[in-house]
């Protein structure tokens, strides 16, 4: 025996002498461990610094050692490694004590003989070979660590390295996942569960598994009441106390504002290859840690979330029922059929050469798949098609809030559910504006010397030299030739037929030279229905367009990140708002402009965010509905906020069954009337809620003030009692 021990010990030494020389694997020197780098997720922070997300391969974010509460570090210890400030990185008491219990005496409660220290290396480095080699690497690896950095510098790297549930790594991910604040406000309880779940990630989680999750913490406090760290009342105090998380995850498809943190990503990353670092390496987005301060309002983007969910939970069931059993994502095979061979996984068929008839039969079987609906997610047994008919009935929406005389986003809303419909109707989509382009048609008109008081017949005119277009008003818009509005009322009440009359008046190149000024760049059409909105416009130019009128004639394009720093907090790219130099339209123009729209929300199509949901607030806007009910749009405009809504399905095909259910003031609007009435419950977005519209001048007042002589000038002098033909008025 005694030469059998001697033998073992001679093999160990050999073996540890082996390991320590590299002959198993060349060591980290000194050298190398003076400068660990470990990976580190960017974070995108809203304009107040407040953390919306991430984007990394391991969820890490790195504190310094004052950062960590006292009793955090308590508890790790007392869990961990209580004899952590007395050994040099291997523990040997207790070695000896797991030698001599474990191993001799198979007592199973004896414990690991691992240290802070150990796990650190075991984090940093990984595990490659068989146990026994592993554990002698770590330990040499932990005697250098040791005598190259200081107790403090190892809980600071220890922390912020060590894997906790959920795929997160260090304790401030951690924290901000499970408890949603930083590590620095984890009370004694939180902290016992984090560092409790240390000893199996998985088993002890405590979303997974709450029960085994309270049961640790409770060993941890123990641990921490044996060491003298905690007395035994606080003990028994905190030990009765329930297990509670605010639990919010940094997955990229779910969590705040997923639709805006992708838009960033891609920007970010456009920006990132312009930059190299002071070594001329490349930024990694993933993995350099950097940070991303935006534009968006954390409290502003949840209240906005939450008025479009609860909005759209109603219209969608009003708009299913309105459909009945005719709905054509019921009905119509060639919409489906469409729909199908749009699909990743019918392309991947494709692909792989299948023919339509085996791909139907593979897409046939059924299997248990997610799908989104407002009850809550479920899981059910459905084919492809039966997946894709279910999701392809869902409205979408799309929202953005910017600051007016800068651009910078709020709010940003690209759809209903990012993890099952990640089309963005903010960055990516056009679609037919509807009457939303109709002040613009007006704006122009002003501009070039029309008045306010200038009164159109409600009656329908035939355009000749268009196919006899004959343009018509919807719904209960009576079409007597008798009578007649002025622009404001035309306006407000979203007449189509005086629109393209008032069009006429301006000429149609006059009104895309404005489109232009606007910041709309793209080509719109050359004809008169342009009037009625048939353009179709991304979201965000609309929005940048609709600033000019309390932006002092210029319009702005909307942006969303104002600066990067690398992981030292040094800037490395920032971003000023791009401002229009150039009045897109004159002051006494905007002004006008700005009392018509109020009129659309106090008397117009808009009322009922007065009537309905009881706004006060200084507001201008217009509402907005496409042909055939396709698209439904509001924009509400006030001082410092322009914010615009829309709604409606991804696929074209698809639109509301009925006006009354599809215009702009029924499914757009009411985003905008909830998002509002949150806003108005805190006190903190007065600056937005309470801020007023500049008083109009004198000429302005006057030239609104439309009398009855005005009126009965205008109707005797370009108005009769038939149905007119004309041609549409040639300008350059």
């Amino acid at each position: 025996m005694f030469i059998a021990l001697v033998v073992v010990i001679i093999f160990f030494i050999g073996l540890y002498l082996s390991v320590y020389l590299g002959f198993f694997g060349k060591l980290p020197t000194a050298s190398d461990l003076s400068s660990i780098k470990q990976e580190q997720a960017t974070q995108v922070l809203d304009k107040d610094g407040k953390l919306i997300g991430k984007y990394y391969v391991y969820d890490r974010q790195p504190l310094k050692f004052k950062d960590f509460p006292k009793h955090l570090l308590e508890a790790l210890i007392a869990t961990e490694d209580v004899r952590f400030y007395e050994h040099d990185g291997v523990d040997n008491v207790s070695l000896l004590r797991v030698f001599v219990k474990s191993i001799l005496l198979q007592d199973k409660s004896a414990g690991g003989g691992s240290t802070i220290t150990l796990q650190l290396v075991k984090n940093l480095f990984g595990r490659k070979d068989f146990i026994l080699i592993n554990k002698f690497k770590e330990a040499v690896i932990a005697k250098r660590i040791e005598s190259i950095y200081s107790k403090e510098d190892i809980l600071t790297m220890y922390l912020n390295t060590v894997p906790f549930s959920d795929n997160t790594y260090g304790i401030e991910s951690a924290s901000q996942k499970f408890f949603n604040k930083p590590a620095s406000d984890l009370t004694k309880n939180e902290a016992a569960v984090l560092v409790g779940s240390l000893k199996a990630n998985t088993y002890y989680n405590p979303r997974l598994n709450p029960e085994q999750s309270l049961d640790r913490r409770n060993v941890v406090l123990s641990q921490m009441a044996k060491y003298g760290y905690l007395s035994q009342d606080s003990l028994k105090y905190l030990t009765s106390q329930k297990l509670i998380l605010h639990y919010r995850s940094f997955n990229h498809d779910v969590g705040l504002a997923p639709y805006f943190r992708t838009q960033v990503k891609k920007e970010l990353a456009a920006v990132l290859d312009t930059l190299n670092k002071p070594n001329g390496e490349s930024y990694d987005l993933y993995k350099d840690g950097l940070l991303v301060y935006t534009t968006l309002d954390f409290e502003m983007q949840k209240m906005a979330e939450d008025a479009m969910k609860a909005h759209l939970k109603i219209l969608q069931y009003d708009f299913e029922k309105s459909h009945g059993k005719q709905a054509p994502w019921k009905i119509n095979k060639r919409l489906l059929e469409h729909a199908l061979k749009n699909t990743s996984t019918y392309k991947s068929y494709k692909t792989l050469g299948l023919t339509d008839a085996q791909i139907q039969d593979s897409l046939a079987v059924k299997q248990d798949m997610n799908i989104f609906r407002w009850e809550g997610d479920t899981i059910k047994k459905m084919s492809v098609m039966d997946s894709l008919q279910h999701h392809l009935k869902f409205l979408s929406a799309g929202m953005l809030s910017i600051e007016s005389k800068t651009g910078a986003i709020r709010t940003y809303i690209g759809g209903i559910d990012y993890r099952y419909f990640k089309y963005d109707h903010v960055s990516q989509s056009e679609r037919q504006v509807g009457s939303t382009f109709k002040p613009f048609v007006y704006t122009a008109a002003i501009d070039n010397g029309l008045k306010p008081c200038s009164y159109f017949s409600l009656a329908p005119v035939t355009y000749t030299d268009y196919n006899n277009w004959t343009p018509t008003n919807s719904g209960s818009k009576t079409e007597d030739p008798y009578i007649n509005y002025n622009l404001e009322t035309a306006l407000s009440q979203s007449i189509n037929t005086i629109a393209v009359k008032v069009l006429n008046e301006v000429g149609i190149p006059k009104v895309l030279e404005l489109a232009k000024k606007l910041g709309i760049e793209k080509e719109l059409p050359n004809q008169p229905s342009i009037a009625l909105g048939v353009a179709e416009i991304n979201l965000k130019t609309l929005t940048g367009a609709y600033a000019s009128y309390v932006n002092n004639g210029k319009p702005v394009k909307p942006f969303c990140i104002t600066k990067i720093e690398d992981k030292n907090g040094h800037v490395i790219a920032d971003f000023e708002p791009k401002a229009t130099k150039e009045k897109a339209f004159s002051d006494y123009t905007r002004q006008v402009m700005v009392e018509i729209m109020k009129s659309t929300i106090n008397k117009g199509t808009a009322t009922r965010l007065r009537n309905t949901y009881k706004l006060t607030n200084d507001i201008a806007g217009k509402t907005g509905t496409t042909q055939n009910n396709k698209d439904g749009w509001f924009v509400g405009i006030t001082p410092n906020l322009v914010t615009v809504t829309w709604v409606g399905n991804d696929n074209h095909s698809i639109g509301f069954k009925t006006t009354g259910l599809g215009q702009g003031a029924n499914s757009a609007l009411p985003v905008f009337a909830k998002f509002y009435q949150k806003l108005n419950d805190d006190e903190a977005f007065n600056y937005i809620t309470k801020s007023k519209f500049e008083k109009p001048s004198q000429q302005v007042l006057d030239d609104l003030n439309c009398n009855v002589e005005k009126r009965d000038g205008f109707i005797k002098r370009l108005f009769g009692k038939k149905k007119k033909k004309k041609k549409f008025k040639k300008r350059r």
